[in-house]
């Protein structure tokens, strides 16, 4: 099976690498920069699950080589359209895209473009950064990423992926209910990074301030109510749930939006909190914290021109 990996960055660089450990024949779709950097220096990985640097497969978006079986696709929202047409080329009708972008607003821009067929669902569980010296870092002991098909059918392919992407030292798993599980990261990923960029701190902090829980219970059920009305699959007691572990995460945990914002780099707030205030005007749901959450980004990404 042949796998194109869009990126060599925190996520795409960390399971790509995984897979070419174990064997499996992975390519890299990078920019020219990352390239040259990446043929002189090979590409590192340093993980509590085992540390492995190799000389990567490459392209970039000019080379002609045949399409791939699997895609995974790991951009930020805000370069997903270049990334749509950077990947064309390497698209046929056999080829399953599985997008590892958070939120779901990118689902029908690319069943838009490259068919329903195509786009399987994904997203994945990790803390991954890259250090000054473009290595790969992972800091943390999870680092799982899920597929499978949005209709929770275990499809042939779905099923040869599933055998292709096994024997790995990161956990690669095959879900029948992919599309509430990426509602459910939604949802936790809008609420952790909407309170760590708004508290310019990591989670023991707001944890341990005077009314922080409750603040935080407060932005989970507002942000589920606006999900709910949209029909999303959640679980009921997901809040619960989210809240449980809310008080397990480590005190310097930090979201990677919050780093990004530290760097001064862009964010992707309009496809996190800005799509689900859009859905709340929709539905007619008042959401004060997220409008302030957002409020704060706007004077963020303001600032950045």
């Amino acid at each position: 099976m042949r796998i194109l990996v869009l990126g060599a960055g925190g996520i795409g660089g960390y399971f790509g690498g995984r897979l070419a450990e174990s064997g499996q024949n992975v390519t890299f779709l990078v920019r020219p920069k990352r390239k040259s950097f990446l043929e002189r220096n090979g590409l590192a990985i340093h993980s509590e699950q085992g540390d492995y640097h190799f000389n990567p497969q490459l392209i970039t978006k000019d080379d002609r080589v045949a399409p791939f079986d699997v895609i995974l696709l790991s951009s930020k929202s805000y370069h997903l359209e270049q990334a749509m047409t950077d990947l064309k080329p390497f698209v046929d009708g056999h080829t399953a895209i599985i997008p590892l972008l958070n939120g779901v607003a990118h689902i029908p821009q690319l069943q838009s473009i490259f068919g329903k067929d195509k786009v399987m669902g994904g997203y994945c569980v990790i803390e991954t950064t890259l250090d000054s010296m473009g290595e790969i870092i992972q800091t943390s002991p999870f680092d799982k990423l899920f597929f499978g098909e949005l209709d929770g059918s275990k499809s042939e392919r779905a099923q040869k992926i599933a055998q292709a992407f096994s024997e790995t030292k990161a956990e690669f798993k095959l879900s029948t209910s992919i599309e509430q599980g990426m509602w459910h990261k939604y949802l936790m990923i809008t609420v952790l990074s909407s309170i760590t960029t708004l508290m310019h701190a990591p989670i023991g902090p707001i944890r341990d301030s005077d009314g922080g829980i409750n603040f935080v219970r407060s932005l989970y059920n507002e942000v589920a109510s606006i999900m709910r009305a949209h029909r999303a699959p959640l679980a009921d007691d997901i809040v619960s749930q989210y809240m449980t572990s809310f008080n397990q995460l480590s005190y310097h945990f930090k979201t990677s939006m919050q780093r990004d914002m530290e760097k001064g780099l862009n964010i992707e707030t309009g496809h996190l909190q800005g799509y689900l205030l859009n859905l709340a005007d929709t539905y007619q749901i008042d959401a004060p914290l997220l409008k302030c959450v957002y409020q704060n980004h706007k004077v963020y990404k303001e600032m950045l021109k």
